[in-house]
C-alpha cells in the first residue's frame, strides 16, 4: 500500500501533508516551466484551502503550500488533487 488518500479524502486548513508523487507545473505557475517538478514526492506540506475545481464540481482541489526553502520556508499555494497527497511521513 502506497499510503495515498484516494478520492473523497479530507484534508483540513493547517493540516501536514506530504506529496505522494511529484508535483509538476501544469503551466498554472506562471515563471515556472511547464513540467517543472514544484515539489518532489516525500516534499512536506501544509493545506491553506480546499475546493473544487470549476470544471468539475465533484472533484476536490487542495492548495498546498510545499516546503521549498531554507529551514522549511514555505512556497507560493500549489492546486493538487487528493491523490496527489499523503498523511504519511514518506518511507526512505
Amino acid at each position: 500500500m502506497s499510503g495515498r488518500i484516494l478520492g473523497a479524502a479530507r484534508y483540513a486548513a493547517g493540516e501536514r501533508v506530504f506529496a505522494a508523487e511529484d508535483i509538476v507545473n501544469d503551466g498554472g505557475m506562471p515563471g515556472l516551466a511547464e513540467d517543472a517538478v514544484i515539489a518532489p514526492a516525500g516534499t512536506c506540506g501544509m493545506v491553506v484551502q480546499s475546493g473544487h475545481a470549476e470544471l468539475d464540481p465533484s472533484q476536490t482541489v487542495y492548495l498546498v503550500r510545499f516546503e521549498n526553502g531554507p529551514e522549511g520556508a514555505l512556497g507560493d499555494p500549489v492546486g493538487v488533487l487528493p491523490e496527489e497527497l499523503s498523511q504519511h511521513w514518506p518511507a526512505r
